[in-house]
């Protein structure tokens, strides 16, 4: 457990969007969106959610935390692949919804779980009236499958 606690979020509008206290919104799952950059080059690395544990033990330590829907569980990022995300900054939203990390990730500077640096890595586009997706040509920069063993 960790020993930052959020209060809860103000009615008033004015002090939700102008204020100083971070009183991050949850929502009724118990999550905020944070969407996650590259604090060098701003590519968009990722979008995950975090509980209050999760974004307390990111503020905390330094190193992203998130809340794995599909596991329902707590999870750092890196612990397995060793690919930690750093935090350099966090931003939130006008009305306290999701959060913006600004990481330097470590190891092979990859963030995604198939091995990529960024988990966007295919393009949606409409061909002859069906959704289609197409690789973007980044490849991965780890063995996924040799460094995970496990299904995801």
């Amino acid at each position: 457990m960790t020993a930052l606690q959020f209060s809860e979020p103000s009615k008033d509008k004015s002090l939700l969007e102008e204020g100083s206290v971070f009183t991050p919104r949850f929502d009724a799952a118990g999550l905020v969106t944070a969407v996650v950059t590259d604090a060098e080059d701003s590519t968009l690395l990722m979008v995950a959610h975090m509980n209050a544990q999760a974004l307390a033990l990111t503020m905390e330590t330094g190193i992203a935390h998130y809340w794995s829907r599909s596991r329902n569980a707590l999870w750092k990022k890196g612990e397995t692949s060793g690919n930690f995300q750093h935090v350099v900054e966090i931003k939130t939203d006008c009305d306290q919804d999701a959060v913006w990390l600004r990481v330097k990730v470590s190891g092979h500077d990859a963030t995604c779980h198939t091995g990529r640096r960024s988990c966007f890595y295919r393009t949606v586009a409409l061909v002859e009236g069906k959704a289609i997706l197409a690789r973007d040509g980044s490849e991965p920069l780890f063995d996924a499958q040799e460094t995970y063993r496990t299904p995801r």
